[in-house]
């Protein structure tokens, strides 16, 4: 369906994107948009589309004049209808743009009925839009929250390329559990109604097609530190996998993590490149997509109005990206911040929700308060008690019986708490064969990870950044499940 000018000569013309449309000011000169209607609305024999193709978190309107192109060539002109305009690019009368198409022509690429079309232009819960995650997409704070997860993907490649890493792909499918959790999703290719069984009645998993039980991964961190024993700096980043039955807004079964392994790096080096990393990341975002942020923090400052004045962040959106690449990060031991917490009033007055005490994983309310209410300030937290992490993270010597840690180091923001969690790797084999002795877990099939330790082994660190976790923080969304495409959760899998 194509609606022209009667004195229009249609002309094939190459499709200019709305975003560098919008800076043009090449005035009365002939164009083609192409996108999606997010509104029409008309006065007085002018309509007025507003059109958008992604490039852009602002739309280009385009004037139709109805007495030139008739009634019919908006027609079927709605929310959703997929549209390549002709026309000329024109100051702006109107308010919100600078300038607009004057349409001469109108060819309607893919109708919406608007009876059907789910998405109408009004407001929709976040719970709605998530059952419609095929059109998320097409909606402003979506089509924003796509271009900033592109924007950062990029700029993580670029800084570690910068400072000489190399990018590592590390496997989706292991036989190794990195964190000791068990909360794997099997990966296998026999049949669920009648495997093979050994002689105790077990899965025979070596008639598996790998010949052994394989899981998604829950890390590349393990394969990381192969390539740093050999490389000296590299960084992985894909998708993991966590099979916990966490139906919460933080929690998600499949995410993407950035961890980068680095030789010959102490505790120290391991939290400077975490601070300069997170800064990097964070000022590329305030340098490159200031609309997005605008709409976002507006959006955000909507949001918070509506809770009650205690529940509300003392810090708009860009002003908090602001307070994290303006502001050294502070840095405290574990025992500092249980000493800090304990003689908070907050703890006094019987505030916090979980127990403080030495020995406990921080809740994300008592990293918060350290950030926001104590230090005003981001806070790296390293020494953790041995018990409450990982086995391949290094023991710290001489240490009070009962109070034995190791060198870990978590970074905490305002209004998200941990971001980053890292640690510098034990090297010893000796230490790190006991250490998973006294955790009961098979040495057979971490041989190749003990070897690293017998042959050459060297000082060496590193961290990971849940990238869905930073893109909250970025973005101001409160549910992780808004800043990935397809979120996959406990009895979802949709799309």
């Amino acid at each position: 369906m194509i609606y022209t000018n009667s004195k229009y000569k249609a002309k094939n013309m190459k499709r200019t994107k709305i975003v560098e449309a919008l800076k043009s000011q090449a005035y009365q000169s002939a164009i083609n948009v192409k996108g999606w209607v997010r509104t029409k609305r008309g006065s007085k024999g002018v309509a007025f589309i507003q059109l958008n193709d992604g490039s852009t978190i602002h739309d280009m309107q385009i004037v139709v004049d109805l007495e030139k192109l008739g009634e019919d060539s908006i027609k079927f002109v709605h929310t959703g209808a997929c549209l390549s305009v002709d026309g000329k690019l024109i100051p702006s009368q109107g308010s919100g743009q600078s300038v607009e198409i004057q349409a001469e022509s109108i060819e309607v690429l893919g109708a919406a009925d608007p009876e059907k079309y789910p998405m109408q232009p009004k407001a929709h819960s976040m719970e709605f839009l998530r059952e419609n995650a095929h059109f998320r997409p097409r909606t402003k704070t979506f089509s924003t929250v796509l271009r900033l997860r592109h924007g950062l993907a990029f700029a993580i490649h670029q800084f570690f390329h910068q400072k000489g890493f190399y990018y590592l792909h590390s496997p989706i499918i292991t036989a190794s559990d990195a964190e000791g959790a068990g909360e794997m999703f099997r990966v296998t290719t026999l049949d669920a109604k009648n495997p093979p069984l050994t002689e105790t009645g077990e899965v025979d998993f070596s008639a598996d097609f790998f010949g052994r039980q394989t899981n998604l991964t829950v890390s590349g961190q393990l394969e990381g530190e192969i390539g740093a024993l050999a490389m000296g700096e590299v960084y992985t980043f894909g998708p993991t996998f966590r099979a916990e039955n966490s139906n919460t807004a933080r929690h998600l079964a499949e995410f993407w993590m950035i961890e980068p392994e680095m030789a010959f790096y102490e505790l120290e080096d391991n939290m400077d490149l975490a601070q300069e990393f997170i800064q990097y990341l964070v000022r590329f975002a305030l340098e490159n997509y200031p609309d997005d942020l605008k709409f976002l923090d507006e959006r955000l400052a909507k949001e918070e109005s509506q809770k009650k004045a205690e529940e509300r962040s003392e810090m708009g959106l860009v002003e908090k990206l602001r307070f994290v690449v303006e502001n050294d990060f502070k840095r405290i031991t574990y025992t500092e911040a249980i000493d800090i917490l304990l003689s908070s009033n907050h703890h006094k007055k019987g505030k916090f929700q979980y127990e403080v005490k030495w020995g406990i994983d921080l809740q994300s309310e008592h990293e918060r308060y350290l950030v926001e209410k104590h230090f005003k300030q981001p806070v790296i937290l390293y020494n953790y008690p041995k018990n409450i992490k990982a086995f391949y993270m290094k023991q710290n010597e001489n240490e009070e019986v009962g109070r034995e840690t190791v060198r870990a180091m978590d970074v905490l923001f305002p209004g998200i708490g941990e971001i980053i969690g890292g640690s510098q790797r034990e090297e010893i084999l000796e230490k790190l064969e006991q250490r998973i002795k006294e955790l009961n877990m098979p040495e057979e099939s971490l041989w190749w990870y003990l070897d690293l330790r017998r042959f050459g082994s060297a000082p060496h660190s590193g961290f990971g950044l849940g990238f869905e976790r930073l893109l909250m923080f970025v973005t101001g969304m409160s549910n992780i499940r808004d800043v990935i495409p397809f979120p996959r959760t406990p009895k979802s899998a949709e799309f």
